[in-house]
């Protein structure tokens, strides 16, 4: 497992998600959930907040995790998130290119975790 970068994942997936829990309307143009004018409506920034709110929890906890048994305890929570997230857009967003754009992020940041979990780093 490596630690260093599982953090720095976690600083980064808690930095994201609070940023769109502020701004909802970021992770909707993303994905296309936007109206004409490029508007998110209410409803719809009402059901972004608590994913991205999970993102800044997962993130944290592992950010924050006091050991390693914790710290793969929230990754293993980050990367169902992630390849969840991947599955269900995958399923629900209209065809094209941000439904794609929205599962290659998804599965990326996913992969990327589980690699980082599954890493042995090198002793120096």
């Amino acid at each position: 497992m490596d630690t260093k970068l599982l953090r720095l994942i976690g600083a980064a997936t808690t930095a994201y998600g609070l940023l769109l829990t502020a701004r909802p309307q970021l992770l909707a143009r993303s994905a296309g959930l936007v109206d004409e004018e490029g508007r998110t409506a209410p409803h719809t920034a009402v059901s972004l907040r608590p994913l991205v709110w999970r993102d800044a929890a997962s993130g944290l906890a592992m950010l924050t995790a006091r050991d390693e048994r914790t710290l793969r305890t929230a990754t293993a929570l980050r990367v169902a998130a992630d390849f969840g997230d991947a599955a269900l857009l995958g399923a629900t967003l209209p065809r094209g290119i941000k439904r794609s754009a929205a599962v290659a992020v998804s599965v990326g940041w996913g992969s990327l975790t589980l690699a980082a979990l599954l890493r042995t780093p090198r002793e120096r």
